[in-house]
């Protein structure tokens, strides 16, 4: 594990190598994640969805396997368990000034290598709070192609293009805007603000091309930075995919 600090503050633990269950689709994740008052603002193992990991990246169809966890939507068939969990392996630190900086690897069931990611991460004091920087980098290999897709890529309605950079919240009374005041789920707004139990808010901003916000706030509190939300995203062979979110981690006056 690794801590991100602001000032003396441990605002941040990094989860490198998590021993779990492969169909919880292993990866490194940011648990637990504090406001500057000590404030819990991530969950994990949670039991209504063991595979959301605190803040991580993560994404449900990588050329065909699983890197998010739990079930695989299949068209016409909906949520089955199927043998085709990957995970997110550390392979390696760079040197960094401050904060974390890794290179990683996302690989398939028998540990091959669907995508290699350099991954920077840092902490900063921000007006209102504390700022989580947090950049990735995926590259597909020099022969193929790599497809990122999602269940509503797959056919499911509703908005379920989750995948990409997720942070999952403790369990609690939440409501989400953006920064243009349109409906925050599908949103491509700059900025998505979530306020949980009028204790603490996260503003999140990031996305990029085709990106959109994926919501929620009644079953489960996440916000998503999704990738593939209506149509796979395609990283040629030999590409890179780069993304930087910033999330406003702050506390909120409770009088």
């Amino acid at each position: 594990m690794s801590v991100l600090r602001v000032g003396e503050m441990e605002v941040a633990t990094y989860v490198v190598d998590p021993p779990l269950d492969i169909r919880l689709a292993p990866r490194p994740y940011l648990h637990p994640v504090r406001t500057l008052g000590g404030t819990v603002v991530t969950d994990e193992l949670c039991f209504d969805h063991p595979w959301h990991l605190g803040a991580s990246v993560t994404v449900a169809d990588v050329n065909g396997w699983n890197l998010w966890g739990g079930r695989t939507f299949v068209r016409g068939r909906g949520y089955t368990w199927l043998e085709d969990h990957g995970s997110i392996r550390h392979d390696g630190w760079e040197p960094a000034g401050q904060g974390l900086s890794e290179r990683l690897r996302w690989c398939d069931g028998e540990q091959g290598t669907l995508l290699t990611e350099d991954r920077r991460i840092t902490a900063a004091p921000a007006e209102g709070g504390w700022e989580l920087s947090f950049r990735y980098a995926l590259t597909a290999p020099e022969r193929h192609q790599v497809s990122l897709g999602s269940p509503a890529t797959h056919g499911r309605t509703g908005g379920a293009g989750y995948g990409g950079f997720f942070w999952r919240c403790p369990p609690g009374k939440a409501t989400a805007t953006t920064d243009r005041g349109d409906e925050p789920h599908g949103s491509t707004a700059a900025s998505l603000t979530l306020t949980v139990d009028d204790r603490y808010a996260l503003t999140f901003r990031g996305l990029e091309g085709d990106d959109r916000w994926f919501v929620r706030t009644e079953d489960y509190i996440g916000v998503c930075a999704a990738l593939a939300y209506e149509k796979p995203l395609v990283i040629p062979p030999g590409g890179t995919l780069t993304r930087h979110l910033r999330v406003l981690v702050s506390d909120l006056d409770p009088s």
